[in-house]
């Protein structure tokens, strides 16, 4: 009887995630963002100037000594260009990040002073600043991080 009860709950924890994913724009499918597509990106760019680059810089610089904690204890804004860990992440992550805040998404204790942008942009909205953000990598890196949305869809 328990080992039906472990099954039962292993197949609803697969519908569930699946249902997360699916509901992420482009149905979770690798590559959410669209660097490439100038029309997202120009919108991306306008966003990120409107709501992300009095923190994360207007040339994604980031905050200065970005890798140590401030005074209050919180990591400073990361840069987004290619010498901070953005591209470390992949579509998912990024978006999720974005959408639902740090501390959210890392959970237990951490303490971030991004805030969730799911009541301020829309899903389509966070794409389009993510794919700008992309759309400024050298392509090197570009490919680097096009692995990682390959190896994400591939461990599915």
């Amino acid at each position: 009887m328990m080992r039906w009860g472990l099954i039962l709950a292993v197949i609803i924890a697969a519908g569930v995630g699946l249902w997360t994913v699916m509901a992420l724009p482009g149905g979770g499918e690798a590559g959410l963002l669209r660097p490439a597509d100038a029309a997202v990106v120009a919108q991306g760019q306008s966003l990120y100037a409107a709501n992300c680059a009095s923190c994360h810089g207007e040339g994604l610089k980031g905050q200065p000594d970005w890798r140590s904690p401030g005074p209050d204890g919180l990591m400073p804004a990361p840069p987004h260009d290619e010498s901070g860990h953005t591209w470390h992440h992949d579509d998912e992550t990024l978006f999720r990040l974005t959408k639902l805040g740090p501390a959210a998404v890392v959970g237990g204790d951490y303490e971030s002073a991004m805030p969730a942008y799911e009541d301020m942009l829309s899903d389509e909205e966070i794409i389009a600043v993510l794919s700008y953000i992309k759309s400024t990598w050298p392509e090197e890196i570009r490919t680097r991080h096009d692995s990682l949305n390959a190896a994400r869809a591939k461990s599915k």
